[in-house]
């Protein structure tokens, strides 16, 4: 089949709905996902969560034939998290497909697809073969069509969800939660009607056009409306949720974003009491502070490559019971090595609601550097910028490593310099002692970087 390049990433399919991604591709993705899977001796069955898009429903059913046209049977769960999807295929025990997008734009789909028990496909473990089927085609098999059933998994989720984190607990909390339009105004109705909390609901409205913000808290304009609403209702926490819901960030009771690296730490923290000198996964733009904190509790960290195949990789490997990405995204060794939004939310509730303290002033022991963020600059050559500025350092008091990009250790300074896969881009995060000498580091690399 005819296919427009590029819509095979490095963890998932993504694509313009219709001109790249239609249903007769989703037909020939459900027939090269079968065929794969009857390959690695997976399951018959195959689950299939969908997010609220419009055209989600139509992609799932196409693909849902395609992979019944091949002998395999399907479990449509029908609308879901991306971590609900994961759930169901670790629950139940066999490999899935979520048609989402996440935070992208209303005119794009996609489809993230696992193994049993939730384990990642990527590129390099399986996404590289399934392209290939769909580009050369796969035959009709010769067995009988396979049967489509239909399961609502949303109150087992929310059941196994607490039983990693307890909250029966808590004081009273006041939360705001900005679902974006996206899946958590799906799943966080059914978790939150579990706790001591009142909910204030923003933009819980299904709806795939995204009409109040993008769906992607990671860029903190998307916060607007939650700081705001936060300083409004006087709350405790303030949730932000992405489009397919597996990533969460926190906003705090004076409105302001708190820092993904406080977050893995306080989470590092909880999961260390419970299961003392365990191993802890932080990606290597995480702050200073996370090692620091996993050393204060008797664990150890591993420092990973950014992106979640490197962290489950590392996971399946080191038996880490928890992972943080300075994304948002949030791994737990409970949750099948995946990642979810829902679980980290909950982590944050029940530590602040153990807690008589503040959410600032309970995450202040972990904000311990001063941060510039992620910083893009648009290069022709991303190794002769990259070279410039390793050339810039190497000679100074600095520890060098290349584990991922570049990454330059001052004794209380550091920065990490890494190539974009999509765009001509360097993405710089500095972080420092105080907020000065980042500043100051920051302007020189970015001075070296942009010539």
């Amino acid at each position: 089949m005819e296919l427009i390049p590029n819509i095979f990433k490095a963890y998932d399919i993504r694509g313009l709905v219709d001109t790249e991604i239609d249903v007769e591709f989703a037909f020939a993705t459900g027939m090269a996902f079968a065929r794969f899977l009857q390959i690695e001796r997976e399951p018959g069955t195959i689950v299939i969560g969908e997010d609220m898009r419009p055209s989600s429903p139509e992609l799932a059913e196409a693909f849902s034939a395609g992979a019944t046209s091949q002998g395999m049977d399907v479990i449509r769960i029908g609308l879901a998290s991306t971590d609900m999807l994961y759930f169901a295929s670790g629950k139940l025990g066999l490999p899935g497909a979520m048609f989402t997008a996440s935070h992208n734009p209303a005119q794009y789909n996609g489809i993230k697809l696992c193994l049993s028990k939730a384990r990642p496909i990527g590129k390099e473990s399986g996404l590289a073969t399934i392209e290939n089927f769909v580009r050369e085609g796969s035959p009709i098999a010769l067995r009988s069509v396979g049967v489509e059933k239909e399961r609502n998994m949303l109150e087992e989720y929310v059941d196994h969800l607490l039983t990693l984190v307890d909250v029966t607990k808590i004081r009273p909390l006041k939360i705001v939660v900005d679902a974006g339009n996206g899946m958590a105004g799906h799943t966080a109705p059914a978790i939150f009607a579990r706790l001591n909390c009142e909910v204030i609901p923003m933009y819980f409205e299904l709806d795939g056009s995204f009409p109040n913000h993008e769906a992607n808290p990671l860029d903190e304009t998307t916060l607007k409306d939650l700081k705001q609403a936060m300083i409004d209702h006087k709350a405790d926490l303030g949730l932000a949720f992405d489009g397919d819901a597996d990533r969460c960030f926190l906003v705090d009771e004076r409105g302001e974003a708190v820092n993904p690296s406080a977050l893995t730490a306080l989470i590092a923290q909880r999961e260390l009491k419970k299961r003392p000198g365990s191993k802890i996964i932080y990606n290597l733009i995480s702050s200073r502070a996370v090692q620091e904190v996993i050393d204060e509790n008797g664990g150890t960290g591993l420092r990973s490559r950014v992106g979640h195949s490197y962290i489950k990789k590392m996971m399946a490997e080191s038996g880490a019971i928890f992972g943080g990405e300075h994304s948002g995204h949030f791994y737990f060794k409970e949750f099948w090595m995946a990642d979810s939004g829902a679980l980290a939310a909950l982590h944050a509730i029940a530590a602040l609601g153990e807690s008589s303290l503040t959410m600032s002033e309970l995450l202040t022991p972990f904000i311990r550097y001063s941060s510039s963020g992620e910083i893009n600059s648009k290069v022709s050559d991303t190794t002769q910028a990259t070279d410039r500025v390793r050339k810039s350092y190497e000679s100074g008091n600095v520890e060098i490593d290349e584990l991922d990009g570049l990454t330059v250790n001052g004794d209380t300074w550091w920065f990490n310099l890494r190539p974009s896969n999509t765009e001509p881009l360097l993405r710089l995060n500095v972080e420092a002692s105080d907020q000065a000498q980042m500043e100051s580091v920051r302007d020189a690399v970015l001075s070296v970087i942009r010539g």
